[in-house]
């Protein structure tokens, strides 16, 4: 899709009014529909809008026109601007949009952690955040620490990684110099591991050993089961032995004995009255 021109709509308002270009041309040319074109000519659209010469703003030519209105298939091209205005760079904060907000606290604590030299300020340019809350998560009094999970402000769509490399740079020339007989873990070269010599000495390293099966005896695993067999086998026959010397009912001998007493209470009670 081409550039627009300043104005979209007040320019094919100029259009309509001072050119003969057919409605596609101006349409194309504005970024507009068609019909929409057709409803400003009809006077059923913008109607408060007032026309925007594109040659007096130096978007368009007079011979372009005058070209474009002798060929109904010609297409207006937008002229180049003469001098650039460069951007303004906007001073504060970075604008995080708010379906992305509470992901900032999980970015900040990933560079806090894996960025130790990055300044609180070049975190509030990266992330778009405040100081305090930089000195929260550092100090674990976020009120939210115990949540937090570090996560890459580049995956989660907070920065770029050209920012974020360029703030590391930044940050990495200003540490002190590394002692000379330290030696720094990091991963070799591609070239250095893809070299030839480097491939043939892993092939022909040898591969480590494997520590050896034990065999299974089939005669000592069944030997052992059996064995463990005949071990509970025995409290179970010792437990059956004691259920039979139980007698069948423990309360007989009582229920007896306490009819016998009864019936000589009885006789004595008769005794007495007679």
């Amino acid at each position: 899709m081409a550039t627009p021109p300043l104005m979209p709509k007040a320019t094919a308002v100029w259009l309509v009014d001072n050119t003969s270009l057919s409605f596609d041309q101006i349409a194309d040319f504005c970024n507009l529909h068609p019909l929409e074109v057709k409803a400003i000519a009809d006077g059923e659209a913008a109607q408060g809008i007032k026309g925007l010469d594109p040659v007096m703003t130096g978007q368009l030519s007079r011979e372009e026109i005058d070209k474009a209105q002798a060929n109904t298939g010609y297409r207006l091209k937008l002229q180049e601007a003469k001098t650039r205005v460069p951007e303004t760079k906007r001073k504060g904060p970075r604008y995080t949009p708010v379906s992305r907000r509470q992901d900032r606290p999980n970015a900040i604590l990933w560079l806090v952690r894996n960025h130790p030299e990055l300044k609180d300020a070049q975190i509030m340019r990266l992330v778009g955040t405040t100081k305090p809350t930089i000195q929260a998560i550092r100090e674990r009094t976020h009120w939210n620490s115990a949540q937090l999970t570090p996560m890459d402000p580049v995956t989660l769509g907070l920065s770029s990684q050209i920012e974020l490399d360029m703030e590391v740079e930044k940050a990495s020339k200003h540490l002190p110099p590394k002692p000379e007989g330290e030696v720094e873990t990091t991963l070799l070269p591609v070239d250095e591991t893809t070299s030839e010599d480097a491939m043939a000495a892993a092939f022909a390293r040898p591969a480590p050993s494997q520590p050896k099966e034990e065999e299974i005896d089939a005669d000592a695993v069944f030997a052992k089961l059996n064995s463990l067999k005949d071990s509970s086998a025995a409290p179970a026959e010792e437990a059956e032995e004691a259920e039979d010397d139980v007698p069948s009912d423990p309360f007989a001998g009582s229920s007896d004995e306490a009819k016998a007493g009864e019936t000589a209470d009885g006789d004595d009670e008769s005794a007495g009255k007679s």
